[in-house]
């Protein structure tokens, strides 16, 4: 198959197209059928290309990744509805799957898009745009790249000087994603090409042209969705214009709100109330529909129904049910997403008349109409003196404040009654400039409209947006001369914030965690804002992490060929290629109470700021501690999907991450996830439980027995509980009659699995409780949420039945080593052989304890015999040795989601549809069950920039120093909605005794090596009695034990080590110690913890 674009293949010799070989996979595994015929899957009608490696020529073969095609491997069947993918590499874009989902990514891989201008927005909007996976990218610039531009674009270098803009990015553009066709055009723009386009985006255009290309698209069939955005210094703006009627499918890209209904009343209006586990988050105006309700099965007719007077447990529809059924059980009420239909006024008519802004920062609630004037009134000025105002000219700024005076005089409606000229003196000085960290935001926030154009997926900005950074500039207005161009690099930055502050970011010392998605990101700005680039300048950077093929999506410093490599090694080396001054040091350590011989006391000394790249709150935490301790500033930021947050941590300004914290999620009962399940998280959860359980656990346990049996059969007898008698007959049990030594006896294993899960259980705990089951309060045991289970009845003819066997059986015999024979692939003889599994009849047991306490945290039942049982089962160990061959090992298996060849989440998404289809839970297919199970974080390359570009407008402050509470910014935004909710942080809590005050960051330190009554006199003089010191957990004085006072004479580095057996590193000169202290009245006072230096 040809490669498919819309753009014509004959070009003009000023544009070309560059095509590398492709990333993405598709076509060539192996898919059981019905009929049994394993056949190629499919080719996606996307984009197929392949490559002669020796002459970069387009070829049609019928399979592209022959190489990697399965057909050495047993066949997959589908888990669930599994749909076709071929389309989409998983491995690839799974975290980005994970948000957007099938139907948007298949959207975008067939959109053509146009980016036009490639200074630093262009580039950042260009390199998510392919990062997203888009068919096509087209830039267009006519300009050639200036000294000025490596302020902005990390495409460029120094040898690009000269060279279009276009061309220049073009092929570093083409490495991030081989499957997306980037093509360039070098001349004049006609509004005609644009027809080849799904989107444009213009970010340097004039006004005038502007207005003709948007009503080119604006009533072009189908309408072209434009975009129009600028950064000008610490300014930028975004318009969007996608047509006279756009339909939004989702607006926010959650998941539909469901509820467990409890009861309905047969009443005018209804009055629904469900259970209390969960708050309901559904809202007056809502549509619901309902399902499985028993009894008034008149609400089970599909219909949408309107939701009033929502509450957290309850809510009431427009419905009269007094003559319906009474309600009796069961019932499930799901929100039914709206689609939204958006007319965008073209820009001709917005300009004049906006409309609302959206407000990001409430302290600058009056920010964005006046930006609105100031971007038309610099549109005037470049077309009136053919320039950009000059940096720190003061006649270009009154120039420009004059026309901004003008178009507002002349505005008929909205005409403001105070223009802010120092603002607008800022807008005009740095007007030039392209500042990477607002390129970096805009970059995201861009890409993000580009993806809602061409998908509908998420809700559009509505249609001007304007930000601004005034904040990030020094707190010392710059003299002009210190913004005058020095030839260098840094020419663009040091237009806005002057040749002072760039010495400064250059010589400054940053310690940067995380090597991920937002280390990339970090990275790739700190090069270009010139961060460590100085002579006496470094940055640290470290991650133990090593890259993965998922990771290709977002962490844009990494290649196919680094897959396997080091992170921060990979990522230092090409951010150093963005800026060859860049002094960085990768290390591969994590940062831990372990590491703190190499992140010792004068790393942290030495540092200036800290950035966290992490994606773990104990890690967060970790360094949170140490910030605080050595009184660094921490810049936070995270990422969830479409959503993003930033917090700042100042010494002594704001409160540090610790200091507050969300609440823990909500786990599911362990009674309920074993016997009770309702939703498919529930089925999941227990799923990988079970998983990690008999291929992991059981096979280590069996090896940790076999290395030494002595000593583990002593430590299950020192045990002598219910947990070490599970253990003993796990590993009995995996030695004995569940020992697999061929092929056939890991079907047997994997068929007897299937039944005593799927069927057995089930039939047991109905035994135990019927469907008619009451509790001791006389109200049914299966109430909501409980849903009554019924057993499976296994069938060769059922795929889905085969495909667990096949895995299960695959899996448990690579735990023995087993070698999987060839007639695996014929899907008869694989049905034959699980036929062939002789299955004996279940009688269910009376007496059966089956655990039904929420409260309850351990499945397993304690017995006062246990002890008893231990010792017969040692025995038996001890036996079942005897009978394994000579070096007899088990291979466990750990979960491992990222790899579709093997198996894992095929056994994983089998296990849990298995036991859903016993409750009747609604099933997913294995790319869902691999987001739950997986515990994949949703994440995309466009909230990630925005994140990193808001955390570098603060850096500017924190290398800056001087700057107020009220300077600094923390950020939420959900790119989804789109919301910006910008604050000033909280400042930290203030302790005050007497003439004294601290907080959290201050740390009070004691030299000269002190004895305990100097220490205690120290305190003495500022009023406070000391009654108990600790060094760890180890007390070393408590005014309440006399004999403690026979340690006044003693230095207290002698107590730490002698008492409390401290281990101090040559590398310490001082250890800490926590004093609990009283006032003269007797009050306690809570003091910072005190720093010992002994030398």
């Amino acid at each position: 198959m040809k490669y498919a674009t819309s753009i014509p293949s004959a070009r003009s010799s000023s544009s070309s197209h560059y095509m590398l070989p492709r990333k993405r996979q598709v076509g060539g595994e192996v898919v059981l059928q019905e009929d049994g015929e394993p056949n190629l899957a499919d080719e996606s009608p996307i984009k197929k290309l392949c490559t002669d490696d020796s002459k970069g020529t387009e070829c049609n073969s019928g399979n592209i990744n022959s190489s990697s095609s399965s057909s050495d491997k047993p066949p997959i069947m589908a888990m669930g509805n599994n749909g076709n993918s071929g389309d989409i590499d998983e491995d690839l874009h799974s975290r980005q799957l994970a948000v957007y989902g099938r139907e948007t990514m298949r959207r975008l891989f067939a959109s053509n898009i146009l980016v036009s201008g490639m200074q630093g927005l262009g580039a950042e909007i260009a390199k998510n745009l392919v990062l997203a996976g888009v068919k096509s990218v087209t830039l267009h610039d006519e300009g050639v790249v200036q000294l000025w531009d490596l302020s902005g674009n990390f495409f460029f270098s120094e040898e690009d000087i000269g060279k279009n803009r276009a061309l220049a990015c073009v092929q570093k553009l083409q490495e991030l994603n081989n499957a997306v066709l980037i093509s360039t055009l070098t001349t004049q723009l006609t509004k005609e090409k644009l027809s080849d386009f799904q989107a444009v985006v213009f970010t340097d255009i004039s006004l005038d042209k502007a207005i003709e290309f948007d009503d080119y698209c604006h009533n072009h069939r189908p309408p072209i969705s434009f975009i129009k955005s600028e950064v000008r210094g610490l300014f930028g703006s975004v318009f969007c214009d996608f047509g006279p009627e756009f339909t939004v499918l989702d607006v926010d890209g959650e998941d539909p709100h469901t509820g467990i209904v409890a009861s309905i009343s047969n009443d005018n209006p209804a009055m629904i109330s469900c259970v209390d586990d969960e708050r309901l988050e559904f809202e007056d105006g809502d549509l619901v529909l309902f399902t499985e309700v028993h009894g008034m099965t008149e609400l089970n007719d599909g219909k949408p129904r309107k939701i009033k007077n929502a509450r957290p447990y309850s809510f009431t529809i427009e419905e009269d049910t007094t003559n319906y059924g009474a309600y009796e059980k069961g019932g499930i009420v799901t929100q039914v997403k709206q689609p939204k239909v958006l007319k965008f006024k073209p820009l001709r008519e917005a300009v004049k008349e906006p409309g609302d802004f959206l407000l990001i920062d409430f302290s600058k609630f009056d920010r964005p109409p006046l930006l609105h004037l100031a971007f038309q009134a610099l549109d005037k000025f470049i077309s009136e003196l053919g320039r950009f105002p000059d940096s720190g000219s003061v006649d270009d700024a009154t120039k420009f404040i004059s026309l901004v005076t003008s178009i507002n005089d002349s505005s008929a409606d909205g005409k403001l009654e105070e223009i802010d000229q120092k603002i607008l003196r800022h807008f005009a000085f740095g007007a030039r400039a392209v500042l990477n960290p607002m390129a970096a935001m805009f970059g995201g926030i861009v890409g993000q409209e580009v993806v809602k154009a061409c998908s509908a997926k998420f809700h559009p900005l509505f249609q001007f947006f304007y930000f601004d950074s005034v904040e990030s500039l020094p707190t010392e207005a710059s003299d002009p001369s210190d913004l005058k161009p020095l030839n260098s690099r840094y020419d663009a930055q040091i237009s806005v914030f002057g040749a002072k502050l760039q010495k400064k970011l250059e010589e400054s010392k940053v310690f940067t965690v995380g090597s991920g998605a937002l280390g990339c990101e970090f990275l790739k700005n700190l090069a270009l804002m010139g961060v460590a680039c100085g002579q006496n300048g470094k940055l640290t950077i470290t991650d133990d992490d090593v890259i993965e093929k998922s990771n290709l999506s977002r962490q844009f410093l990494f290649r196919d060929w680094n897959i396997g490599q080091a992170k921060s090694t990979v990522a230092a080396t090409a951010a150093a290629q963005i800026n060859g001054h860049f002094n960085i040091e990768a290390l591969q350590n994590r940062a831990s109470p372990e590491s703190e011989n190499v992140f010792d006391d004068t790393f942290w000394e030495n540092l200036d700021v800290v950035i966290n790249a992490l994606d773990n709150v104990n890690a967060r935490l970790y360094i949170d501690q140490r910030c605080l301790y050595f009184q660094k500033p921490l810049l936070e930021s995270g990422t969830l999907g479409a959503k993003c947050n930033t917090q700042m941590v100042i010494p002594h300004l704001t409160e540090n991450y610790g200091a507050s914290r969300d609440p823990p999620e909500k786990q599911a009962p362990m009674c309920t996830v074993h016997s009770f399940p309702h939703n498919i998280d529930h089925c999941l959860t227990w799923a990988r439980s079970e998983f990690e359980g008999l291929l992991e656990k059981v096979p280590a346990e069996v090896n940790a027995y076999l290395t030494n049996p002595s000593e583990y059969t002593m430590a299950m007898k020192n045990a002598g509980d219910a947990q070490a008698r599970n253990n003993l007959e796990s590993v009995i049990e995996c030695l004995d009659k569940e020992r697999c030594e061929t092929f056939q006896d890991c079907i047997t294993w994997a068929r007897l699995k299937f039944e005593d899960y799927f069927s057995n259980r089930v039939k047991q705990l109905t035994y135990t409780f019927p469907e008619d089951a009451t509790t001791s309060s006389g109200t049914p045991f299966w109430s909501a949420p409980k849903r009554f289970p019924r057993p499976l009845v296994f069938s060769v003819d059922d795929l889905s039945h085969l495909q667990f066997i096949l895995a299960s059986s695959i899996l448990r015999a690579e735990t023995f080593n087993i070698a999987i024979p060839d007639w695996v692939k014929s899907t008869q003889k694989f049905a034959e052989a699980v036929n062939n599994v002789m299955v004996p009849e279940f009688q269910p047991k009376k007496d059966v304890k089956i655990v039904t306490d929420e409260k309850a945290t351990n499945i397993l039942p304690a017995s006062i015999d246990d002890a008893a049982v231990i010792n017969e089962l040692v025995m038996k160990l001890e036996k079942c040795k005897e009978q394994l061959p000579p070096g007899f090992k088990m291979n466990p298996i750990q979960f491992e989601k990222d790899d579709d060849t093997n198996y894992h989440m095929d056994v994983i998404a089998g296990f849990a549809n298995m036991r859903a289809r016993n409750y009747g839970i609604p099933e997913v297919d294995k790319l869902k069950a691999k987001f739950i199970a997986g515990r994949i974080i949703p994440a995309i390359a466009t909230s990630t920039a925005l994140a990193t570009g808001l955390v570098c407008l603060e850096l500017y402050k924190v290398l800056a120093r001087g700057h107020k509470i009220e300077d600094y910014r923390n950020t939420f935004a959900n790119l989804a909605l789109p919301l910006f909710s910008m604050a000033e942080p909280v400042p930290p809590k203030v302790i005050k005794h007497q003439d004294m005050s601290w907080t959290v960051w201050d740390r009070w330190i004691i030299k000269d090596n002190p004895t305990l009554k100097q220490l205690l006199n120290w305190l003495k003089e500022k009023g406070l009695n000391a009654y108990s010191i600790s060094y760890g957990s180890c007390l070393l004085y408590n005014s309440m034990f006399p004999k403690h006072r026979e340690r006044m004479e003693k230095h207290m580095v002698d107590l730490a080590r002698d008492v409390a057996k401290a281990e101090l590193p040559p590398f310490r000169n001082h250890f800490d110690v926590v004093v609990a202290c009283e006032d003269d009245e007797d009050n306690d006072i809570d003091i910072p913890q005190i720093s010992i230096y002994f030398k």
